[in-house]
């Protein structure tokens, strides 16, 4: 997939549920996966010609593992001309030393998107995007189905009240395997995950059950994210149907 690509289907999503206003200062969540990555050379590149004017810069929460390194995504963001903003926590250490969590991805989560808008707010940053595509909709969608009972899932578009930060995904119209295949084309400095627990959580367990059934059913993940947007799940909507997308609001500590 082309630049080019990439940049139709961020635009869309970023129209589509009005996503950006002038003025904004867009930080975008950067782990140093290929999601993230890709979403601020998106995000960065539309600057030059998006009709509402916005600055994008990189914020990566440091969890406090010795050998994370952020260097390349440090000198990438210069190559891009954006600011990084590395916040530095010691979460490793709450989380796998001191409660010695077993699940611990739920509450990593949980805590990591707190320091991130934790950061973004005390710099007076009310704007993140995070790298969630359109597989992360439908895989969350199971995983409150199969796991919760619920059937929901993430909206493209988050208020969270308490620290008065939007939270938006761009990446939501972007099936994953079109992300691999721009990673693939293009120099993204991809850093290799150091958290234990990454590959081994119930989300790669759902993500493998989709790919099963797939197999037998090309189009399913299709036909799931437009069942999620004529449903209206999570604030979605079929992108056919008139009017603007409705931004759900959420309680942020």
């Amino acid at each position: 997939m082309t630049l080019q690509n990439l940049l139709s289907y961020t635009r869309r999503a970023c129209e589509d549920y009005d996503m950006i206003s002038s003025g904004d200062v867009i930080a975008v969540g950067v782990s140093g996966g290929k999601d993230s990555l890709a979403l601020l050379t998106a995000l960065k590149a539309m600057e030059g010609f998006y009709p509402k004017k916005y600055r994008t810069c990189a914020v990566t929460v440091d969890m406090g593992f010795e050998n994370a390194d952020y260097s390349e995504i440090s000198r990438y963001c210069d190559e891009l001309g954006v600011e990084f903003i590395l916040v530095k926590t010691e979460l490793k250490k709450l989380i796998f030393d001191v409660r010695k969590e077993h699940n611990p991805c739920a509450l990593c989560s949980k805590m990591r998107k707190g320091a991130l808008v934790n950061a973004c707010a005390a710099r007076g940053i009310t704007k993140i995007a995070l790298g969630h595509h359109m597989d992360d909709v439908i895989e969350t969608f199971f995983l409150n189905l199969m796991r919760g009972g619920r059937i929901d899932t993430f909206s493209p578009v988050t208020h969270l009240s308490r620290s008065g930060v939007t939270v938006i995904r761009p990446l939501v119209y972007v099936p994953e395997k079109k992300i691999v295949a721009f990673a693939s084309k293009n120099p993204l400095p991809i850093s290799k995950a150091v958290c234990p627990a990454d590959k081994k959580t119930e989300r790669e367990e759902i993500k493998k059950l989709i790919n099963d059934l797939c197999v037998n059913n090309r189009d399913l993940k299709s036909k799931v994210f437009g069942a999620i947007k004529r449903a209206g799940l999570g604030g979605f909507r079929d992108e056919k149907e008139p009017g603007n997308g409705e931004k759900s609001s959420e309680r942020s500590t």
